[in-house]
């Protein structure tokens, strides 16, 4: 058995369940972020799904700045709560995937997984949509999200149809 360098130090253990595949991290991902407004989100199980010092890097719109449109924001995960629970702390948010292509060599991936948000899982159409470009890495025992970097779909930027097609 090869050594985990990325289970030693302060990283919570995550669910073997929620690693052995890229399926059922990406699966874990999404459920770990959803939930109804006021639900405490199990951050443990967030972080243990990443490799130490990962990247979330939403791409956002910079306030007061004219000459760039959208820019990337660099977030670690303790960034990213911070960013998001106070939002899910007042409101539901429920994430899903709505189709996937995924490419592999050895032990790195890359999946585009398009995505929908809904404030609860039962309204019928979903307040926001886009697009994760995830990368992952299987250490020989289990996958890491190594890097999250998303767009939401706009009216400029609609999601391309061939992200739509599950493939690979």
């Amino acid at each position: 058995m090869e050594s985990n360098r990325f289970e030693h130090g302060s990283l919570p253990a995550a669910s073997p369940t929620e690693v052995t595949s890229i399926d059922a991290i990406i699966t874990a991902a999404y459920e770990s972020i959803s939930g109804p407004a006021g639900q405490k989100r199990d951050w443990n199980r967030v972080r243990s799904l990443f490799i130490p010092d990962p990247c979330l890097i939403p791409t956002a719109k910079h306030a007061g700045k004219h000459d760039v449109d959208l820019a990337p924001q660099d977030l670690n995960v303790e960034s990213y709560i911070a960013r998001v629970a106070p939002y899910f702390q007042a409101n539901g948010f429920f994430e899903k995937e709505i189709a996937r292509r995924a490419e592999q060599f050895g032990r790195i991936a890359h999946v585009w997984s398009a995505y929908e948000s809904r404030h609860n899982p039962d309204d019928p159409e979903p307040f926001m949509r886009g697009i994760n470009s995830i990368q992952l890495f299987d250490d020989g025992s289990r996958w890491w999200i190594v890097t999250i970097y998303w767009q939401h779909e706009s009216a400029e930027h609609p999601i391309p149809k061939k992200y739509l097609e599950t493939k690979g």
